[in-house]
């Protein structure tokens, strides 16, 4: 080969070199260009409705206050977020609700009043001044153009809804409410029909006894515990079911794989058809999402915690079996061999020459993946499967009480949280042996 087929060879790599530098990147602005029309990036800022989200977040983090007036009955009802449990009863209610002559007033604050009767709703509003909302036979017709209404109050001769930072009001044909937001999570602890209401934790502790059935602090928990409105006795036991499922399904998958790993690895099954089927198979269990598997199943077995598990284990033996197989194959025969010049059999070299060298690894990718699937058992737990996840499903489905979404949020944090310290504990200690 003379230098001239060396340059030529030389020079034509390195243009192939240069284009692939400038062709890569120009692909890459390409692509987010098609994501960026596709997807109508552009016209997202035209869609973003920020009094929903606004209303969204408040809602996480305060409760509401339902002001209600039935235009049938005439009945004024005042209920903290609409529940019956969190009915007021006449002559209890808050200092900021006031009915005289079939007139209601409403305080959402010290510039925002609302007022309403039979007919009638009226609310003057700082900054846009007085709107009025009243009955027409089957009509409702405000004292406003509907043509020029601001984007936060919505109109049909049906149906009037105002929504502000100060509160809420809809006014349709059958009903007049009012929402009033206050900050915190309200009936936490205990409903309003519970003798417990109301009262200091110091009162409680050190007050006289509210039930003579009881001592205070019994029928505090009893009172907590069975709280009609949060049910954090039913949270707690759907907190159970989906650490359950994770731990089921994590270690039942491990115990399944570990004997199977073995036909999986080449340096201890020398038949290379078995070796395929096996590893084909753990392709197969693992590369069908636990979603899917959860729909499969929820079939056969039906909606609860036994679908979720069963979920887990079957995508979790192929994940183990692929990692348990590839630890068989890197163990050091040197340590097998000792074993079996001590007269060792077959079983024994196995327990004493190869387990030992896998265990550290095995039981860390085991801890690992129970960390990852309480995560995943809560989306899990949401498609039929149970658990915490299904609950948070139903109380984002309703569109009821975000702050009850809000606080199965937490618990969910607080639960893998909790799992990855334990987790880090049990690896500290089984596999390195130092002290926690």
């Amino acid at each position: 080969m003379t230098v001239a087929d060396i340059y030529t060879q030389t020079t034509g790599r390195f243009s192939r070199q240069r284009l692939m530098t400038a062709a890569i990147p120009l692909g890459v602005l390409a692509y987010l260009a098609y994501i960026f029309v596709a997807f109508d990036i552009g016209g997202l800022m035209g869609r973003l409705r920020v009094d929903n989200v606004m209303t969204l977040l408040s809602d996480t983090y305060s409760y509401k206050t339902h002001v209600t007036r039935d235009t049938r009955t005439g009945d004024v009802t005042v209920a903290i977020e609409g529940e019956r449990r969190g009915t007021y009863a006449p002559g209890t209610e808050p200092s900021w609700v006031s009915t005289l002559d079939g007139v209601t007033t409403v305080g959402l604050d010290a510039d925002n009043i609302v007022t309403f009767d039979a007919d009638t709703t009226s609310w003057d509003i700082p900054g846009y001044g007085l709107l009025t909302a009243t009955r027409s036979g089957r009509e409702i017709t405000l004292n406003r153009n509907p043509d020029t209404l601001p984007d936060w109050i919505s109109y049909s001769s049906a149906r009037v809804d105002v929504k502000t930072s100060a509160g809420r009001l809809s006014v349709t044909r059958n009903r007049t409410e009012v929402f009033r937001y206050a900050f915190g999570w309200e009936l936490f602890w205990f409903t309003l029909d519970s003798p417990y209401y109301g009262h200091s934790l110091f009162a409680l502790l050190f007050g006289p006894q509210l039930d003579p059935a009881q001592s205070n602090l019994v029928g505090m928990w009893d009172g907590f515990w069975g709280n009609a409105m949060w049910h954090h006795g039913e949270v707690a036991w759907a907190l159970g079911e989906t650490i359950l499922m994770a731990f089921l399904g994590t270690f039942g998958a491990a115990i399944i794989a570990f004997p199977l790993g073995f036909l999986a690895a080449r340096n201890f099954t020398p038949l290379a058809a078995l070796r395929f089927s096996v590893r084909r198979v753990f392709d197969f269990v693992r590369g069908v999402d636990g979603l899917i598997w959860t729909i499969l199943l929820s079939r056969a077995f039906g909606p609860g915690p036994l679908t979720g598990t069963l979920a887990i284990l079957l995508t979790d033996t192929g994940t183990f079996g692929k990692i348990f197989s590839e630890a068989l194959e890197n163990v050091d025969n040197r340590q097998i061999e000792g074993v079996q010049s001590t007269g060792a059999n077959v079983v024994q070299r196995y327990c004493f020459g190869v387990i030992p060298q896998v265990v550290p690894v095995l039981l860390s990718q085991v801890l690992y993946l129970l960390e990852s699937n309480t995560r995943s058992a809560t989306i899990i737990g949401a498609i039929t499967g149970g658990g915490i996840g299904l609950l948070l499903t139903q109380a984002i489905i309703t569109h009821k009480d975000w702050e009850e979404v809000s606080y199965y949020i937490v618990l969910i944090i607080l639960m893998v949280m909790a799992m990855d310290w334990l987790s880090g504990v049990l690896r500290r200690r089984v596999i390195s042996g130092r002290a926690v």
